[in-house]
């Protein structure tokens, strides 16, 4: 028995809720990169590294290719680099409707 999708989009958005996450796939939209640069630009233990990227590719997230020794990690899709482009523009919404209530907030306006 399948589950219902609002279940699997809840599993998707509880593995996107972890910085370093968040962290690995806004650097991966530049393009493929090795662990080595991925843990020289994120400030964590490398086993900590190791696994959130282990969640992001068991999640479908992030794919891995090994080339020589090093393993390289990508988006698996670049939907999902549309999904954190959109998760942006809601931030950047949400954040200046705040600053506006805010500024009523200070002058005593009414609404």
């Amino acid at each position: 028995m399948s589950l219902p999708v609002h279940q699997v989009k809840a599993e998707l958005f509880r593995t996107l809720g972890h910085p370093v996450r968040i962290r690995v796939l806004e650097l991966l939209q530049d393009g493929p990169k090795p662990v080595r640069d991925l843990l020289a630009m994120i400030e964590v233990e490398p086993s900590s590294l190791s696994q959130q990227l282990a969640v992001l590719r068991r999640a479908g997230l992030v794919a891995s290719t090994r080339e020589g020794s090093m393993v390289v990690y990508s988006l698996s899709t670049p939907d999902v680099a549309d999904l954190l482009g959109a998760a942006r523009r809601i931030l950047g919404t949400v954040l200046s409707d705040r600053d506006g209530l805010l500024a009523q907030l200070r002058t005593g306006q009414r609404s």
